[in-house]
């Protein structure tokens, strides 16, 4: 008996399209083909190919906010975000290619993700959270991926907030 087709393994097979043949070349057809079932079906559940890659990238950024959210010191709220995000870049590049291209495109994901970050600072530091996600973009960024190898990128976070906000983000 063939599972239904839900949302989540469209999500799940588009993951795998896009892991293997990369952001620009994956197509909903491949999608459709690694489930078994026609393009049309998957378009029943996400309308466009642009629909199904923010579904996917709005998935994956989840998984951010589950490691961020519990989170209320800044200072390790912003490396905690930094390791995340470096993490996933050098074990999951294709998925990682595929959230740094809906950047690029200004997609409503990204929109949503970074007033998501701005908020979760600003309950930290009120209004110098959105400034302060501003100043150490370098760390979280996603055109700035080939930095994150630098062996002191830790000590140049620590050395910004030094900088930025030191009465607020104090080393424990």
């Amino acid at each position: 008996m063939t599972q239904p087709l839900t949302p989540e393994r469209i999500l799940e097979a588009a993951e795998d399209v896009l892991r293997r043949h990369g952001p620009q070349k994956a197509n909903v057809v491949d999608v459709a083909r690694a489930l078994g079932v026609s393009h049309g079906a998957v378009y029943r559940h996400f309308p466009s190919k642009q629909a199904l890659r923010e579904a996917v990238t709005r998935r994956w950024l989840d998984q951010f906010h589950a490691i961020l959210e519990p989170l209320d010191d800044p200072r390790e709220w912003l490396h905690a975000l930094l390791n995340a995000k470096r993490s996933v870049a050098l074990e999951d590049p294709e998925l990682f290619a595929t959230y740094a291209a809906l950047v690029t495109e200004q997609s409503a994901v990204e929109q949503e993700h970074v007033a998501w970050l701005t908020s979760q600072l600003e309950e930290m530091v009120g209004e110098r959270g959105r400034p302060l996600l501003q100043a150490t973009t370098r760390f979280h960024h996603p055109a700035h991926v080939a930095e994150w190898s630098d062996p002191e990128i830790e000590r140049d976070l620590d050395r910004v907030l030094d900088l930025v906000a030191p009465e607020q983000l104090h080393r424990q």
